[in-house]
């Protein structure tokens, strides 16, 4: 199990690649993280949803996801509460307070299911959440060494040294952790070293004698992860300054944002700049088009885009000819109102929409979990992707669909002139061939690049990053030692 001391020391990203790694070793290979909380999901061969996180790891190992990778997702609704997902499924909801006592509730599933894994392989990669040494919430913990101990299994630390504090927190954690808990860890790794290596020799050193944990791993900054998709919003670098891109495509990124990894294939594209918009920064004047991502507060977020402005931005932009798109949550909220009559959201009610679409929104069940493949409308160019939404959208402008899904289903929604589009389809600019339908609308010339090939090609990268900078055999001797699995 690969743990953290903290939340974003690249515990996701390290795991992907021991993942990739021990795959292309012949070894059969799951990830697993038995509770994340992340508003940035994938839709699983067995149609459920997990984190995003665990989508990119079944990649790394060549299977498709399973919501047995994730099986406790908790998708925040609001500063305190979250929605919880569980073996891929709504399960309830429940304030920050109440989930402490809930969480006893999910430890059978989330040993079922990573028995499930374990059957079917000859490794299974476990992530942590957060930080190991959260002692205050260790009594029904199901994250880190709660798991780790119900699992019985060794533990691997991860500090980031690139945020600085790599020592204390290395060995702080050490220090705060039972004794019981300080002695599953085997090891630790710093990830995300820059520079000069050798000048953390001694460092290394040091949180081995402070800790008795054997060093396993100092790991240089890995260059090429921004190509993988994120899963925390944190993650999302606010690219301000123009590359000298022929398009310019501007991203407000509201509170709730979720899916952002839409985004990655576009954001890969050397002539394309992407502005991720934050606390109400001006639409700049030259944008071409606008993206309103996915949310999972979809009324929330409607209102933080009008406290922040950006709804005078939006229609001044469209107002000048600019285009817009909105995906899924963000295509509820171009329309004319969304209600949520059954507090799906928070309290039921009614609010006004932006306007730019000539469609109402009801948010109700049940929750649309699919992949699906089809063809936009305008020029019979396919596209594959996925559906991840709550809610029925219909009007006037509906009737000028977006897309026909392979099942015949027309989607979307346009606006008469063609410049505002709605669609609840996510991963559509990952597919090639829809991203380079879209870059002739705006007359750029067909990429050259391939998005799924980059994943892949960094995945690899990533793999040969960690064979170099890691002690592997001692990782597998550990992980060796876990053993089956005591009922």
């Amino acid at each position: 199990m690969v743990q953290g001391t903290g939340s974003s020391v690249g515990k996701s990203t390290l795991v992907a690649g021991f993942c990739r790694l021990l795959t292309r070793q012949g070894l059969r290979v799951r990830p697993f993280k038995p509770q994340n909380m992340s508003n940035n999901a994938a839709v699983t061969a067995d149609g459920g949803e997990i984190g995003r996180a665990q989508a990119l790891q079944a990649l790394a190992c060549g299977v498709a996801p399973s919501v047995h990778m994730n099986p406790v997702l908790l998708k925040p609704q609001s500063e305190v509460g979250s929605q919880i997902v569980v073996q891929g499924r709504v399960w309830g909801q429940a304030r920050a307070r109440e989930f402490q006592q809930i969480k006893a509730q999910l430890l059978p599933y989330v040993l079922e299911s990573f028995d499930t894994l374990r059957a079917e392989a000859d490794i299974v990669l476990v992530e942590g959440a957060g930080s190991a040494s959260e002692v205050n919430l260790r009594a029904h913990d199901i994250a880190n060494m709660g798991f780790a101990e119900a699992a019985d299994l060794p533990v691997i630390l991860v500090g980031d040294i690139d945020r600085g504090g790599v020592i204390a927190s290395l060995v702080g954690t050490q220090s705060v952790l039972p004794p019981a808990d300080a002695a599953r860890i085997g090891g630790f790794i710093v990830n995300r070293m820059r520079g000069d290596a050798s000048l953390f020799a001694e460092g290394m050193r040091f949180i081995a004698e402070r800790t008795g944990w054997p060093a396993l791993g100092l790991v240089p900054y890995f260059s090429e992860a921004h190509r993988l998709p994120a899963e925390d919003a944190a993650d999302l670098t606010p690219d301000t300054q123009r590359r000298g891109g022929a398009l310019r495509i501007a991203v407000p990124v509201l509170p709730g944002i979720a899916n952002f990894d839409d985004l990655d294939p576009l954001r890969g594209e050397p002539d394309i700049d992407i502005v991720m918009l934050r606390d109400g920064a001006p639409l700049p004047p030259d944008t071409d088009l606008v993206i309103l991502p996915g949310s999972k507060t979809t009324m929330a977020d409607l209102a933080a885009l009008r406290a922040l402005g950006w709804d005078a931005d939006l229609l001044a932009h469209h107002r000048r000819g600019g285009r817009i798109f909105g995906i899924c949550g963000g295509y509820q909220m171009l329309g004319r109102i969304i209600a949520d009559p059954e507090g799906i959201e928070g309290p039921p009610g009614t609010v006004a929409g932006l306007g730019l679409l000539a469609v109402e929104t009801v948010l109700r069940g049940p929750k649309q979990l699919a992949a699906v493949r089809g063809e936009t409308l305008a020029d019979g160019v396919p596209f594959s992707g996925y559906e991840m939404h709550m809610g029925v959208t219909t009007g006037p402008d509906a009737a000028r669909p977006l897309l026909r899904l392979g099942d015949g289903r027309t989607e979307g929604a346009q606006s008469p002139d063609g410049r505002v589009l709605g669609s609840y389809v996510h991963g559509f600019f990952g597919d090639d061939r829809q991203r380079n339908a879209w870059r002739a609308g705006f007359a750029l010339a067909p990429s050259t690049g391939r998005h799924a090939t980059a994943v892949e090609a960094a995945l690899d990268g990533l793999a040969d990053h960690l064979a170099v900078h890691c002690d592997m055999r001692a990782m597998m001797a550990l992980a060796a030692s876990a053993g089956p699995r005591r009922p």
